[in-house]
């Protein structure tokens, strides 16, 4: 059987898809990652719960905040690319689902009443949706850079509180001279599924 989606799509998002290390000087404007979002919120978590949060870092003072926290092999490029994005799992999701669940209300107490559940869930939940967030940059026609490459408390202490715990940086922008690293190899169909 073959995919429904266009093979161009299917290159863009992923056979073509690479982590991006360098980017031209091209600004990402707040349309474009409007349009990101817009698409990306539709894909599913568990409950609807919707935790990811995002930080944009666009200003000078916030980008040398942030590099002072990278890995050293992640500086420069965090330092040059045209849009940083903080990618975060908010562990008070559960105080939004009333409303975006709103048929099961009572989901809210009834699962997430204690904190180490609520960690859990918007950990597993928010990477689920940082995957469909480096994937709606890519379908924008941009380059991703995402990175775990940091001092994650760091980071946490200097632009998120107690509640938000960070995943990834992501770097963003039109991929420049020399992005790519030769594509590593791929396990094969028969390594990763079994059937019982």
């Amino acid at each position: 059987m073959s995919l429904v989606l266009d093979p161009a799509a299917q290159d863009l998002l992923f056979r073509e898809a690479r982590t991006a290390n360098t980017f031209t000087d091209e600004p990402v404007t707040d349309e474009q990652v409007q349009a990101i979002y817009d698409l990306v919120k539709f894909g599913p978590t568990a409950f609807n719960q919707s935790p990811l949060r995002v930080v944009l870092v666009r200003s000078a003072e916030g980008r040398e905040r942030l590099v002072q926290h990278m890995a050293e092999g992640n500086r420069p490029k965090t330092a040059a690319a045209p849009l940083v994005a903080i990618l975060a799992a908010d562990n008070e999701f559960h105080e939004e689902l009333p409303a975006l669940l709103p048929h099961f209300p009572q989901a809210k107490d009834m699962f997430f009443s204690e904190r180490p559940a609520r960690e859990s869930a918007a950990g597993l939940n928010a990477a689920l949706q940082a995957a469909y967030f480096i994937i709606g940059v890519r379908a924008a026609g941009l380059a991703a850079g995402p990175m775990t490459g940091y001092d994650a408390a760091g980071v946490q202490k200097e632009f998120l509180d107690d509640d938000h715990t960070p995943l990834m940086i992501v770097n963003i922008g039109k991929p420049g001279e020399d992005a790519w690293f030769s594509r590593g190899p791929r396990l094969s169909y028969d390594e990763v599924v079994k059937t019982v």
